[in-house]
């Protein structure tokens, strides 16, 4: 059982929990994840560790509420409890000195490079930050991303901050500046990670992307979350997350991706039914 020691709602979609898991922080390192599971029932999830606090004990998650699983957590409270969290899980990010360092988060993504921007940070990079969202009122850790990057940049699709159009767009125009760009770490929709990939791919950019395949035990047994990555099948829960954003199929594991959507929408509308009655 995981203590929630502080939640947060960041945005109307996007929630903050700090949760008890004492071994799990004492363990993490940027780029890994952990499964969690709210009920004996419940399905398992992955989420990306945000931050970890080994002196508090205490792992920082941050998830997008898009099903009935992310509902029902989002519905959990400060002092309640999850009930098993599996982790640290994958691998870590390779963070060593590469020169400039671009980090791109779609969405929630931006979560996700948050870990990440402070470690190549620390590590000596000169760390470019780019975050995006549908709409301004999704924008997440903005001020957190600034603290830790040397440059940061915003795109809104509705142009309601920052750039109007995609976070591609404003990595074409670094590029086109003649930015010297010795890396890419891309995460967020697998769609942005893929025009991302296609975009660095002629400038021979280096480019990682962190993947989110359906996941269930994420041990590299059941073998669900499997991406083909440079024409071999790899399992992203143990071989990843991050691969190669030159190498993957992002095509069929956008198609994985698909596969449940149908049953996930019945789910949810169950749910929100039986939620009301």
């Amino acid at each position: 059982m995981h203590k929630i020691l502080k939640k947060v709602q960041l945005c109307p979609i996007v929630y903050l929990m700090e949760v008890e898991a004492p071994l799990i922080a004492k363990k993490n390192k940027p780029g890994q994840f952990v499964v969690l599971r709210i009920h004996e029932k419940g399905e398992r999830i992955p989420l990306t560790i945000v931050n970890s606090d080994e002196k508090h004990g205490s792992i920082t998650l941050i998830f997008q509420v898009v099903g009935k699983t992310t509902k029902l957590l989002s519905k959990l409270n400060e002092g309640e409890y999850i009930l098993n969290i599996a982790g640290p899980l994958g691998k870590p990010t390779e963070i060593e000195h590469y020169g400039t360092v671009v980090l791109i988060g779609g969405g929630v993504g931006a979560a996700e490079i948050y870990p990440e921007a402070k470690a190549f940070k620390a590590a000596g990079n000169y760390v470019i930050g780019i975050v995006g969202a549908r709409t301004a009122n999704l924008l997440i850790l903005e001020n957190e991303l600034k603290q830790v990057c040397d440059e940061f940049y915003i795109a809104t699709d509705d142009g309601s901050k920052g750039y109007h159009g995609f976070v591609s767009d404003v990595l074409k125009q670094l590029i086109d500046k003649g930015v010297k760009i010795d890396l890419v770490y891309a995460v967020g929709p697998t769609i942005m990670m893929k025009v991302i990939s296609n975009l660095t791919k002629p400038y021979g950019i280096k480019t990682l992307v962190s993947l989110n395949p359906i996941m269930l035990d994420a041990t590299g047994m059941c073998g669900v979350c499997r991406v083909k990555v440079g024409g071999e099948i790899k399992f992203a829960c143990v071989d990843g997350p991050e691969f190669d954003g030159h190498l993957v199929d992002f095509d069929l594991l956008m198609a994985r991706q698909r596969t449940y959507l149908e049953e996930e929408k019945k789910i949810l509308e169950i749910y929100e039914k039986m939620e009301k009655s």
